[in-house]
């Protein structure tokens, strides 16, 4: 210490002396070690220097602040002879990083950096917690002498109540430049008990985002893949990209390897994951065309990509490709509760996205791969490309002599091809001779009654594009009295090329062992073989509303009748001959008082319609409301266009088909923020009988929370539903403290639709079973269950979930309830273990008699059972 620095703390601590111990302020340029550059600055209520043994203590509330650390404690002695700090009494030292550390007694160098601690705990930022009754720091290496590691909090009511886990070990080595923490002779602890020894364990620091290693092992069960463990390693390439690999094995299987990579850029990122498998028993799934028993290899390619151009575009991909339509249902895990795989459908895609203050643009196209055992894969349609365009924009009335108002373009380009015509049988359903898997015509033509039609043309064979550009004004007016008038006028421009194929014949018979026949397309088009059509509709309209507002105890309520009239000329509703993206029609309270209830472009309204109804709204004091509405629609003049039947008769059974349309309404009730209730509804504009009811709840009183959904739908027979549909589902999640829960989901088939779907195989079915589908399911059939329980606080997440959805058995093909419990234990910053367990594939026999409940068949089959 200079000389300069002795008469210092000499002057200061007699300062203190004459003060009686007040608090002084010493900045000790000196007490740093040689050339460091760096101050400390100390705080004491008495300093004193011993010239003897060349040392300056500290006393009372004392702090040393240098290069960020903080040193903290009622006695600081600092050795000029061995460069070192001694702390003791409620000794704290506060990293540069927020991490805390306290003891009995620090033994530190000049610069905090290294040395011995006694009864040591240490408080990282991330709330990460270390324990040792000794620890010695030496060049950014942290030793705990039988240490502890934890990430929960103490129990504030008793925090000597045991953690909820905590890692034990011999020692415990937190290396700051590797960013790890390595155990030795570590024992894990589960609320105090010990459950698991490892002789070796390591972890990434807590501050750690990312770093390559092993992580948590993921084991599986399935009954056709038989017990499987993946270990996934993890490669931090570089800052911006990494890759995942997962080797699983399965005892029944063969090895079966995963793949992902990532990178980012600055303007976005892209992602490859490749997963693959060489078959070791193929019986374990079903022969083609129930499942892929004869493919020996097989796999997927996923990768997913999405990049911003500048501030307003961005374009993107996102593709699947799969060795077989079965490899998702065989081979992919199970997610948890309510995210089960059941897959039906993938679909790939490539976009190029814009989209400005009042535009958008979108171009993508489509791959279409059915999963279903159902699927023809010739019939799904390659979409290159569709193009949606919109774009609004004010006009100015000082410009345009006061007209005013608002112009909105909307603008479409679609473009599909597909090898083979997708015929759909109705009334009644059937299927192929052979397999009794794909929906077959028996006679490839349109009824000349649309009511009694019996096959139906869902999409076409061959080439087919469509282009729709649509311009509309509008402008809303307030007249004296409080009318709200809404005036509007637009012109809708189509045209459409159609390149139908007149050859191919699929080899998929019907019971007359005919094919399916690409050429009877004709027959649907009503003798029209033009390629080419187009079609301009003008038209113009108005609609009217008036708001009655009037206040009361409880809240304002307000009362709005609403008309609405639009005109267009009385020509063809289908003015491209086929209907590929107009083929969902509902009409409801949210379609009323739409210019074109049509879902999409290949269809559009015709002639003069009346759309009348009103609304009722209470606005509640505290928030909450009632509102009701009720409205019908009256086709005034002209052809009605939802009555002109397509070839996949769109529109009839929808409500508008008559005249006067059946009438719509809503009911909704929201209270307070706890509950709320929504009922829609479509019924007989005549005996009011229900033809479409939808009801919606929501409850959250805490701690239950319930969603319920309930749908009832009259049967629609010239679209292919012959039969009412009706359904409940509910899901519901109770917290039973402030840690656990319990959560759960049910979805009932009360018309039994879906059963008659999946048991429409009757003699395959026999045949495994031994039992005839001529029952009756119940009337709450189970079509999905998960019930679930978990446990979740700061530092441990555990989920064990059980799951029942519909899915063809494997080794079958057949309908079936598929089965699985799937457990998930994390622990923060340690890792998650996942654990999936399949209960295998229950076929189906809620329907059957004589059938053995609960049965689940394995065996495997070599022929037609459907001759």
């Amino acid at each position: 210490m200079s000389r300069r620095l002795r008469r210092l703390s000499a002057l200061l601590s007699s300062v203190a002396a004459l003060t009686g111990g007040a608090a002084v302020f010493a900045s000790l340029a000196s007490a740093a070690p040689e050339g460091a550059g760096a101050r400390m600055v100390v705080e004491a209520k008495e300093m004193i220097y011993n010239e003897k043994a060349n040392t300056v203590t500290a006393r009372g509330q004392v702090q040393l602040l240098y290069k960020g650390r903080l040193l903290e404690a009622d006695r600081v002695v600092y050795d000029r002879n061995t460069s070192r700090v001694y702390a003791e009494g409620h000794a704290k030292l506060t990293e540069t990083n927020g991490t805390i550390a306290r003891a009995e007694h620090f033994d530190l160098t000049d610069d905090f950096k290294a040395g011995f601690i006694e009864s040591l705990q240490v408080d990282t930022a991330d709330d990460t917690h270390f324990s040792a009754p000794r620890a010695e720091r030496t060049d950014g290496v942290t030793t705990f002498d039988m240490g502890a590691y934890t990430a929960c909090e103490a129990c504030k009511d008793d925090p000597s109540k045991p953690r909820t886990w905590q890692l034990k070990a011999k020692r415990i080595i937190h290396d700051n430049a590797e960013k790890t923490i390595y155990y030795e002779d570590a024992t894990f602890e589960f609320l105090g008990t010990p459950i698991a020894y490892v002789p070796f364990w390591s972890s990434a620091d807590p501050t750690v985002k990312r770093k390559s290693g092993l992580l948590t092992p993921v084991f599986t069960y399935r009954s056709q893949l038989g017990a499987g463990v993946g270990v996934p390693y993890f490669w931090a390439i570089s800052p911006d990209s990494d890759l995942t690999i997962t080797p699983t094995i399965f005892s029944r299987q063969g090895p079966f390897l995963t793949s992902e990579f990532r990178k980012r850029f600055e303007n976005g990122g892209f992602s490859v994951r490749a997963e693959g498998t060489h078959v070791g028993d193929p019986s374990a799934f079903a022969i083609a065309p129930y499942g892929a028993r004869n493919r020996e290899w097989r796999g997927a390619l996923q990768t997913q990509g999405d990049f911003w151009l500048n501030d307003r575009w961005r374009a993107g991909w996102d593709i699947t490709a799969l060795s077989d339509r079965y490899f998702l249902q065989d081979y992919k895990q199970f997610n948890y509760l309510l995210q089960n795989y059941y897959f039906r459908e993938s679909s790939s895609t490539i976009y190029l996205n814009g989209q400005g203050p009042r535009s958008y643009f979108d171009m993508r196209g489509y791959y279409f791969q059915g999963l279903s055992p159902s699927d023809v894969q010739a019939q799904q349609p390659l979409v290159h490309p569709v193009i949606d365009y919109n774009r609004v924009f004010d006009v100015d009335p000082t410009k345009t002599a006061g007209v005013g108002g608002q112009i909105e373009i909307d603008a479409n380009f679609t473009s599909t091809s597909a090898d083979v015509a997708n015929y759909e049988s109705i009334n009644p359903r059937t299927l192929d001779r052979i397999y009794g898997l794909y929906n077959v015509c028996q006679s490839y033509n349109r009824d000349v009654v649309p009511q009694r039609s019996t096959c139906l043309l869902r999409g076409i064979g061959g080439a087919y594009q469509h282009a729709t550009v649509m311009g509309d004004w509008k402008r809303k007016v307030i007249d004296p009295v409080g009318g709200v008038w809404t005036a509007f006028a637009f012109a809708r421009f189509t045209g459409s090329y159609l390149d139908y194929d007149r050859q191919g014949l699929y080899p998929i018979y019907n019971s007359s062992w005919q094919p399916i026949p690409n050429a009877n397309q004709g027959l649907f088009l009503d003798g029209l073989d033009q390629r080419f059509r187009g079609q301009a509709t003008p038209g113009f309209g108005a609609e009217w509303r008036y708001p009655i507002l009037a206040r009361s105890p409880i809240g304002n309520f307000v009362v709005e009748p609403i008309a609405q009239i639009v005109a267009r000329p009385n020509q063809t509703s289908i003015p491209s001959l086929v209907n590929m993206d107009a083929q969902s029609l509902v009409f409801d309270d949210s379609t009323l008082f739409e210019w074109n209830k049509f879902s999409g472009y290949d269809r559009f309204e015709t002639g003069t319609r009346l759309n009348y109804g009103g609304q009722a709204t209470l606005t509640l004091g505290n928030g909450g409301f009632v509102n009701a509405m009720v409205g019908q629609s009256t086709q005034l003049a002209g052809a009605n266009g939802y009555a002109t039947a397509d070839a996949a008769n769109v529109g009839l059974n929808s409500g508008l088909n008559r005249r006067t349309s059946d009438i719509v309404g809503r009911f909704a009730f929201a209270p307070a923020s706890f509950m709320s209730f929504v009922a829609k509804g479509r019924f007989d504009k005549e005996s009011l009988i229900a033809k479409r009811i939808d009801l919606f709840a929501t409850f959250n009183f805490d701690p239950l929370s319930l969603q319920l959904q309930y749908a009832n739908y009259a049967s629609q027979p010239a679209i292919g539903f012959d039969v009412r549909r009706q359904g409940l589902s509910a899901t519901g999640r109770y917290d039973i403290t402030k840690n656990y829960f319990l959560n759960g989901t049910v979805t009932f088939d009360m018309s039994r639709y879906l059963y008659n779907n999946l048991t429409q195989n009757p003699y395959l079915y026999t045949a495994y079973t031994g039992a005839n589908l001529n029952g009756t399911a119940p009337l709450f059939s189970v079509a999905a269950l998960g019930a679930g329980v978990g446990y979740h606080d700061e530092c441990t997440t555990l989920s064990i979930n059980y799951s029942q959805i519909y899915q063809p058995q494997a080794n079958t093909g057949l309908p079936a309830r598929n089965q699985a419990v799937m457990v998930s234990l994390q622990f923060r910053t340690l890792g998650e273990a996942r654990f999936n367990y399949g209960l295998g594939s229950v076929l189906v026999n809620d329907g059957v008699r004589n059938a053995t409940s609960g049965s689940s068949y394995s065996s495997g089959y070599g022929g037609s059972y459907m001759r």
